[in-house]
């Protein structure tokens, strides 16, 4: 369910499980986040994204995802956009915390309305 997917996504970070992270994502997955200082969009692939949040996940002793209200959402059968607010609390250690608050815009995918939704892209539009 997509509620799956979010529920999945909260505890892969909580666990800092990257390969639980890696179920999530489709192939041609690609993650987009804004710029300020270049005023461009900068994006990356599946590979890439994975890379990046092993990073993450092992600099940080704790990461705290909250998913907050769905903003909006669109749907067929097979593709789903849907717009939704999170905080998240990455804890470096006791005396280097980071709050992060923002919006994933987020596109899930599934080939058949039987199969699992995958991430296919993720604005990330946060103050990070």
């Amino acid at each position: 369910t997509v509620e799956g997917v979010f529920r999945l996504f909260q505890k892969s970070y909580s666990t800092r499980d990257t390969t639980l992270y890696g179920e999530l994502l489709e192939a041609s997955f690609t993650f987009i986040y804004r710029d300020y200082e270049q005023v461009i969009d900068v994006s990356w692939g599946r590979d890439e994204e994975l890379r990046t949040t092993y990073g993450l996940f092992q600099t940080a002793q704790r990461l705290d995802l909250i998913w907050n209200n769905i903003v909006s959402t669109s749907t067929d059968s097979t593709r789903l956009h849907i717009v939704r607010g999170f905080n998240l609390t990455v804890t470096f250690n006791p005396i280097d915390i980071e709050q992060v608050a923002g919006v994933a815009n987020l596109t899930l995918d599934r080939a058949r309305s039987t199969d699992p939704w995958k991430i296919i892209a993720w604005r990330d539009e946060s103050n990070f």
